[in-house]
């Protein structure tokens, strides 16, 4: 049976075009988590969504191009985002932390290992831990692309039985 399970929740998923972020959605989504985590799995969550809500905060019709107005905008979309799952998690019970993640947090050893060793103690802890790409400082040549492959690497890097 599977012990440590990595799920991977995208924009689409999340998105709402007038609040930014489907909080219905979300939740769904902790409510089914927090069960799956109560009942001993170990569960971390990779998501995409902060551009999206960080467009809607704005009020913007349309998302970003430039990666400078990408950034800006992820930056103010991050934490909604985290709000509106630490506010789900909380009815259920349950502690949620943050990992935002870059390319060099899994090819640069020292940060690999220290990225890995957060994860090992949260998950000790009984917190699910909360990913995204770290959006605000990854630019072009230095993303790990979308948040398929950051939930890749995260499912590798804690060992998950199941993606």
């Amino acid at each position: 049976m599977y012990k440590r399970i990595v799920v991977k929740i995208g924009t689409n998923l999340l998105a709402d075009k007038v609040k930014g972020i489907n909080t219905a959605r979300v939740l769904e989504i902790a409510k089914v988590l927090s069960a799956l985590e109560k009942s001993g799995k170990d569960i971390c969550l990779v998501t995409s969504g902060a551009i999206g809500a960080g467009v809607a905060a704005l009020g913007l019709k349309e998302k970003p191009k430039t990666i400078p107005e990408k950034q800006a905008t992820a930056s103010i979309g991050q934490p909604l985002l985290m709000e509106a799952y630490e506010h789900a998690f909380r009815k259920h019970g349950v502690v949620i932390g943050q990992i935002l993640l870059t390319k060099d947090d899994f090819t640069d050893r020292k940060r690999y290992l220290n990225a890995k060793n957060t994860f090992d103690v949260l998950i000790k802890k009984r917190v699910i831990p909360i990913i995204n790409e770290n959006d605000t400082v990854a630019v072009d040549e230095i993303k790990v692309g979308d948040n398929d492959n950051i939930s890749a690497m995260v499912a590798h890097l804690t060992g998950a039985d199941l993606l």
